[in-house]
């Protein structure tokens, strides 16, 4: 089975690109997803994160928006709540591809937001890096409900920079361009995919 990486900065598109590896028969691990579900009603990091940090817990569910605004800008706080989340989400993504193991699935995609700053290309047989111009990104960012200049500055500086992701990538799509564009571009990478899985290995003398 290949594990196929797929990462991006904030707003380059990257949920977009994963939705299309679906439509495209690829299963597809969020890791955003992921901790969406932990801190949701009956979320199994809800009472960890709850002690931690107290003013976020409301309602059985931990409130994103506050323990945002704790954990930004903190990063005491952050790696605090990473220690947490982390393990808990890697846990996840381990149940995931031993299913897909199972079901003898040819490719799988691990979307990771982090993915390089937290090492996870290590687990990866390669990795597609999303990416767009940045007045682009700027601006698919700040249509984000609650978002403001300060949080965007904010959380791309905890994010490697974009030149850096494309040059560690194996694969850059380019979501600048239209749907299309990005489309054939991620079917032309499943291809390839598909096409090294199925060749014969190679003799060695």
């Amino acid at each position: 089975m290949i594990v196929l990486g797929l990462t991006g900065s904030l707003g380059m598109g990257k949920s977009t690109a994963a939705a299309m590896l679906r439509r495209l028969g690829v299963p597809v691990h969020d890791a955003d997803a992921a901790v969406h579900r932990l801190l949701g009603p009956g979320g199994a990091a809800v009472a960890a994160v709850g002690r931690a940090f107290p003013e976020a817990l409301a309602n059985g569910r931990i409130d994103r928006a506050v323990l945002g605004r704790k954990v930004f800008g903190d990063p005491p706080a952050l790696r605090h709540l990473e220690s947490i989340l982390h393990p808990l989400v890697r846990a996840g993504e381990t149940r995931f591809l031993a299913a897909a193991r199972r079901r003898r699935v040819p490719i799988v995609v691990l979307d990771i937001p982090l993915l390089f700053e937290t090492n996870g290309e290590e687990r990866c047989d390669g990795v597609v890096v999303v990416s767009a111009p940045p007045w682009l990104q700027q601006q698919r960012v700040m249509r984000r409900p609650g978002m403001t200049e300060a949080r965007f500055r904010a959380i791309r500086a905890q994010q490697m920079p974009d030149a850096e992701k494309r040059r560690r990538a194996t694969w850059v799509v380019p979501t600048g361009l239209s749907h299309g564009a990005t489309l054939r571009r991620l079917k032309a990478i499943v291809r390839e995919l598909l096409v090294k899985r199925r060749a014969p290995p190679r003799k060695t003398c």
